[in-house]
């Protein structure tokens, strides 16, 4: 195991301890290997599945659980082909078509035949991707700071994110984050976690084209953050309120894209809590 490994797993397992009791760590089968969902909540409760950002893991909902987990059975999955315990095995991951065939085996393994949604930023563009593919499973569709879906990522926050992609490393990942939330205090574990995800082996995100959102027709929720440096949060939520008239689209006063879900959590969870009731 490579020190960046090492740091990786410890920095998870710290995270994984920071949610509540009861929570349930499921490996579940598909063809392309097997998916870890966190799940939590009342057994019989509705479900909601959340689809975290590259290289969030399905741990970054931690500080959003316990509020969600009162009203709804709560699945935060790590995503195929990120970092994280969702293991690449068997069939080959290659294109948009194979994460949609993915969540498929997911929610059928699962035993969800219909489940609320939610993403965050390359997890809303899966999201946006998979309601438009199996719109018959989701019942409402929540999008936070959602990447590539309504319009594409600022040019300086592209440039920003270059040394990290280029030849990542945990300083060069930390420093972007630090860039990106305007220094504002984020939870240290899940910054190393984070950090470390960047130079972790074998990642493959594999991303398509800008889903047509006009095709979207459940309830949709948009959340943007007011500072966000990957959206322009005013531009994108006129493009929502436009492709998607019907949707509700809200801007979260002092968030920046990667401060969430789990930095100062309440607005969010109230709003989404509001929109899935």
């Amino acid at each position: 195991m490579s020190v960046s490994e090492s740091a990786f797993d410890e920095a998870y397992d710290e995270l994984r301890a920071r949610w509540p009791a009861g929570t349930e760590a499921r490996d579940v089968a598909t063809s392309y290997g097997p998916a870890r969902v966190y799940a939590y909540g009342p057994a019989d409760g509705r479900p909601l599945v959340l689809l975290p950002g590259g290289s969030a893991t399905g741990l970054v909902w931690f500080a959003n659980a316990p509020a969600l987990g009162e009203r709804y059975r709560v699945y935060a999955v790590d995503l195929l082909g990120d970092a994280g315990r969702t293991r690449r095995q068997g069939a080959v991951l290659k294109h948009t078509a194979d994460l949609m065939a993915w969540l498929d085996a997911l929610l059928d393994n699962l035993g969800l035949a219909r489940t609320h949604l939610c993403g965050h930023s390359y997890g809303a563009w899966m999201a946006s991707a998979y309601a438009l593919h199996a719109p018959q499973r989701i019942n409402r569709l929540a999008l936070i700071d959602p990447t590539r879906v309504f319009t594409g990522l600022r040019p300086h926050y592209l440039l920003h994110a270059l040394p990290t992609l280029i030849r990542p490393s945990q300083d060069r990942a930390r420093a972007f984050l630090s860039w990106e939330t305007g220094g504002a205090p984020l939870d240290e574990t899940w910054q190393r976690l984070y950090a470390s995800a960047a130079t972790a082996p074998d990642r493959k995100i594999i991303t398509g084209r800008r889903p047509r959102t006009t095709g979207l027709h459940m309830p949709v929720l948009v959340l943007l953050a007011e500072h966000s440096r990957a959206l322009h949060a005013a531009k994108a939520a006129a493009w929502a309120r436009r492709k998607l008239p019907q949707a509700e689209v809200h801007i979260l006063p002092g968030a920046t894209h990667h401060s969430l879900p789990s930095t100062a959590p309440d607005e969010l969870n109230e709003r989404l809590l509001d929109f899935l009731h």
